[in-house]
């Protein structure tokens, strides 16, 4: 009997939801995912969604709105992508990934209607597709009383769309997945302001003009409620700190101060700001689990700025140990030291250009080596641009996608902007990170010398790998 029919464990699974097609070589349509989910009985109108869209920081938000849901005492799900290591980390269920059993269980469970599906339409169901029902599905039966839903890709089309978030988040936008989203940051815009829903509270960190004359727009046109980061919310005062930095926020209902937030950068307290508003609107009138009616998720007038009160305030003791117990893999995340070895999952030019400044703000390091394996897809150059000036040497390799651009290529393009003596070619990922470590103790500062790891969230998973970070978790 097939693979695709009869998994034996784990890796079967795996294996059967992958040979399916990614999502980007599918037209854009929801038709068969909205099939999928009739038939599984709509689970994701089970609970409750907060959805997240963004060009950059939707995982770092997603992860914050979460674990400060599970601190109010809610069963969380959450629903990520990529994943790093393993599939399953996609499907987290009370902070946890699923269990390679549970992620067995819950792709067999969809299993046959995924191949009724598969029987009433010309393109089969695709990879993303299967494992976004699969989420739902597992959200449903645990049960969950609210999940945090990322977008794989866009927003109007993308799969998780089918759920309709009560409370929205657009962090900021930019140009990346240009191919398929469009080569504008307007046409970007437009795509993630599909998952602003009729009578759902829109939350909007802060954006380019551009993006935000889109979603504003799209606001005007659901009657959804909005907050604006700078205006309704935001970052009142933040300070490097021991481990991360000490943060003040002013939310919808009140001010939160003395916040610990264990992740470095003003991108990642702007995150904070955005997760904090979620969850402030959320507990202000989303329906409870079990509700199938979410229309009313808020008691805000469409259409109206969110203009809270201090009666719906979150307890602040609560908000500073939900935030404090956060976390964002891959996210200039300190693995090793001496040297210093970071991982960053930056993959265009503006998520890199946040890394950088972030470095400059909050690690001393005077020697710093860089590790890059990038998709052949993306700003190569933009994003090389944003790690000359801090980086001495530059080892350019490949990761185990296939998409990953050969370090040849990426060393020609290197060397135009570093400078032929800069770069370092390693065929292999962990023949580059020796290289790069061997680089940054050659001065023998070694108190001052760091290895960065980035170009994307393959790169990054793949390092975790090589260094063993997280086992026997």
């Amino acid at each position: 009997m097939s693979q695709e029919t009869e998994p034996l464990d784990y890796r079967g699974a795996v294996s059967a939801i992958m040979s399916r097609g990614v999502e980007w070589e599918i037209d854009p349509t929801l038709d068969r995912i909205r099939d999928l989910v009739d038939v599984l009985g709509e689970p994701q109108r089970a609970y409750p969604v907060i959805h997240v869209a963004g060009t950059n920081g939707k995982s770092s938000t997603a992860r914050l709105i979460e674990s400060l849901l599970r601190e109010r005492g809610l069963r969380t799900g959450l629903y990520t992508s990529p994943e790093m290591t393993t599939l399953r980390e996609r499907i987290a269920i009370d902070g946890e990934p699923v269990s390679e059993e549970r992620f067995v269980e819950a792709y067999e469970d969809v299993l046959p209607y995924v191949q009724l599906v598969d029987g009433k339409h010309p393109t089969p169901l695709s990879f993303f597709e299967v494992l976004t029902a699969m989420a739902f599905a597992a959200f449903a039966d645990a049960p969950v009383d609210v999940a945090v839903v990322e977008v794989g890709m866009g927003g109007t089309w993308d799969a998780t769309n089918v759920a309709d978030g009560v409370v929205a988040v657009v962090t900021p936008i930019g140009l990346d997945h240009t191919r398929y989203l469009g080569d504008t940051v307007e046409e970007i815009a437009g795509e993630k302001a599909g998952i602003i829903k009729q009578g759902a509270v829109a939350i909007l960190s802060q954006q380019p003009v551009e993006a935000a004359e889109v979603l504003l727009r799209r606001i005007v046109e659901t009657g959804a409620a909005v907050a604006r980061e700078g205006i309704e919310f935001g970052v009142l005062n933040r300070d490097v700190a021991v481990g991360g930095q000490q943060i003040d926020l002013r939310g919808l209902h009140g001010t939160y101060d003395e916040i610990f937030l264990p992740l470095f950068g003003e991108h990642q307290a702007s995150n904070a700001a955005c997760a904090l508003a979620a969850v402030e609107a959320f507990a202000s009138g989303a329906p409870t689990r079990g509700e199938p009616n979410l229309e009313a998720a808020t008691r805000i007038a469409p259409g109206d700025a969110f203009i809270g009160g201090a009666e719906n305030q979150l307890d602040p003791a609560l908000v500073r140990s939900g935030f404090a117990k956060s976390a964002s893999p891959g996210r200039l995340e300190v693995v090793r030291t001496g040297p210093t070895i970071l991982l960053d999952a930056a993959h265009n030019p503006a998520g890199m250009a946040a890394s950088v400044a972030t470095i400059t703000e909050s690690f001393g390091f005077t020697r710093l080596v860089g590790v890059l394996a990038v998709a052949a897809d993306k700003d190569v150059a933009g994003i090389l641009d944003q790690l000359e000036p801090v980086l001495a040497e530059l080892v350019v390799t490949r990761n185990s996608s296939p998409r990953s651009l050969p370090p040849e290529e990426l060393a020609e393009e290197a060397e135009g902007i570093f400078g032929e003596e800069r770069v370092h070619v390693a065929d292999r990922l962990d023949d580059a990170i020796d290289r790069a470590i061997g680089l940054a103790e050659e001065t023998g500062e070694y108190q001052g010398a760091g290895v960065l790891i980035a170009g994307s969230v393959v790169t990054v998973g793949d390092a975790r790998t090589l260094l063993r970070v997280g086992e026997g978790r």
